[in-house]
């Protein structure tokens, strides 16, 4: 980790400390040339063993010191004559700088040296090898650069010790191609570490004059827009999900009726008896995807993902800030007040005709929330709000005669929804609910321990509190479209004792309907840049990671305007 240290101190601590990781092309690409190398191959006497006619050529050689308190792997090592020599392995081509190397790669391979000596072997140069160029590149291990190495690997040790994460790069050219740079967030969090800093009640980190001078007002769009990967739905009652070779096959009985390439799947959702293999499981789990069991309704039963994230350090923080109530309160006016700006909005847009003195009450109420006392005061104003929106949230809605009857809304109802549109409603808020409660778990937060909904058992208090922002802007806009547009109607809905529940054909147009909302390109508010709403989802779930590390001035929802 000493060549993240020297190239990005907060890409060390994000990797050695927190333990996060995420691939990119360059990674990848990484992966691929050490793919040999990767492979132990070869015997590495050890240095009392060795005579003048030696001859090494070993392959993924692990060294260690307690000394120097590191270990290091050794992609090739050579040695011959007494002497061995590490030979390090990098994609692309030598740098064109009079080293012919950069310091990250000098100080890692250097290292490995000192380590190799500490074991007894005589080694006094290494060797870069660049795969794009096929250049090796001979790196001496002189007293600059061994006195660097140990400076900077102390500095390290300081810095995983110390507790707190460095700050940012400042408009570096580093930061496009790096792997975390979506987990970093180096321009956002730099941009909202300078803004004016509410009166909180907890201490975060000091921004010097030095960085207020250098921090650029711009915020470039480091993040891909859209996911790749696809969530994979399986509702078919009695359907069976296997593995084949790179492939999930979903079949019903012996019949194949779907197949999805394991590396394009982002989460995996069952409804209902649907029976997930062993073998399944276990390569789903293995490439990091959650597998979400869902009652045939939709409501989330269990969740399965792998081990859990590795930042302790988050969670810890996540608990302490869950205990104090000023802390609590702050963030809840923020939820709050953004699901009622979100809700205002939509209602501005879309309804027909909509008296001025609702819009009115609503903007009254989200000010009312940003300045609430107590949570119990809070949740008063989001029901009065609330209230003023689903009585308006018929205007939203172009029925035809036939429909007119069937999504005749006048309030909101549920725990059973007892007309078709808050069947719609339910039933979005609980694919909502289960795509946070999975970003949730990819950030490392625990998705039970909530700031504004409190814990209970079974209930993802946190995954609600940040869905409240999105409600109108995902949920409430699919249902709106999908009954404006015709796409559902009246004959997909089945009624149970006065109770409505969405058919099977219905519920899968609804989530296609849904799964083209969350890839939707949007101007996010703060930053400038279109990502999808997916994209948003985890945009806010780290920014709410570092306010409560204490990184950032504060926790702003996600506001459409």
């Amino acid at each position: 980790m000493i060549n993240e240290y020297s190239y990005c101190p907060r890409l060390f601590y994000l990797e050695y400390v927190q333990q996060e990781w995420d691939h990119s092309a360059d990674t990848l690409e990484g992966k691929f040339v050490h793919r040999r190398v990767d492979t132990q191959a070869g015997q590495a006497p050890a240095a009392d063993d060795l005579d003048q006619n030696s001859r090494i050529h070993a392959r993924s050689i692990d060294v260690g010191s307690q000394r120097l308190g590191a270990i290091a792997r050794i992609d090739l090592l050579e040695g011959e004559n007494g002497w061995v020599m590490p030979i390090d392995y990098k994609r692309g081509s030598a740098p064109d700088v009079p080293e012919r190397s950069w310091e990250p790669e000098r100080v890692q391979l250097c290292l490995q040296g000192m380590l190799l000596r500490d074991n007894g072997y005589n080694c006094d140069e290494g060797v870069i090898y660049y795969a794009e160029s096929q250049e090796r590149v001979t790196v001496l291990f002189d007293a600059e650069l061994t006195t660097r190495t140990l400076e900077l690997l102390d500095e390290a040790r300081s810095t995983a010790e110390s507790g707190r994460i460095p700050p940012p790069l400042i408009d570096s050219p580093k930061c496009p191609r790096c792997s975390l740079v979506g987990i970093c967030l180096p321009d956002e969090v730099n941009l909202l570490r300078i803004e004016a800093q509410p009166t909180l009640p907890f201490e975060t980190e000091a921004v010097s004059d030095e960085e207020q001078v250098q921090v650029t007002p711009r915020v470039r769009n480091l993040i891909p827009a859209r996911d790749d990967k696809l969530a994979l739905y399986v509702q078919g009652q009695g359907h069976s999900v296997g593995l084949k070779g790179e492939l999930l096959e979903v079949r019903d009985r012996k019949e194949v009726v779907a197949r999805a390439r394991l590396r394009q799947v982002s989460q995996l959702s069952l409804f209902g008896n649907v029976q997930l293999s062993a073998q399944a499981l276990r390569e789903v789990a293995s490439r990091d995807v959650t597998i979400l069991h869902l009652s045939y309704g939709g409501w989330l039963s269990a969740v399965t993902t792998p081990p859990p994230h590795k930042n302790i350090e988050l969670r810890r923080r996540q608990f302490q800030a869950a205990a104090d109530k000023a802390i609590c309160l702050y963030l809840a006016r923020a939820f709050v007040s953004g699901k009622i700006r979100n809700s205002r909005t939509l209602l501005r847009r879309n309804a027909r005709q909509l008296h001025p003195h609702i819009t009115h009450r609503m903007a009254e109420a989200r000010h009312r929330a940003d300045k609430a006392a107590s949570l119990e005061q809070l949740l008063g104003m989001e029901g009065s709000a609330a209230r003023d929106y689903f009585a308006s949230f018929s205007q939203m809605l172009k029925v035809t005669d036939e429909s007119l009857t069937a999504f005749d809304f006048t309030s909101r109802n549920r725990r059973p929804p007892r007309d078709p549109v808050n069947a719609l409603l339910s039933f979005l808020y609980a694919m909502l609910t289960k795509e946070m409660v999975v970003t949730l778990i990819g950030a490392g937060f625990d998705p039970y321990l909530g700031f504004f909904h409190q814990p209970r058992y079974g209930r993802p208090a946190l995954a609600l509190d940040l869905i409240e922002e999105f409600r109108p802007l995902i949920a409430d806009s699919v249902v709106i479209g999908l009954i404006n547009t015709g796409e559902i109607r009246p004959k997909d809905f089945i009624a149970r004792a006065g109770s409505f529940a969405l058919k099977t054909e219905g519920r899968k147009r609804v989530l296609e309907a849904y799964e083209r909302r969350l890839d939707t390109e949007v101007t996010h508010p703060l930053f400038g840049y279109s990502i999808s709403y997916r994209r948003v989802f985890e945009v806010q779930a780290r920014l709410l990671g570092r306010f409560l590390m204490g990184e950032i001035a504060g926790y702003e929802p996600f506001c459409t305007r």
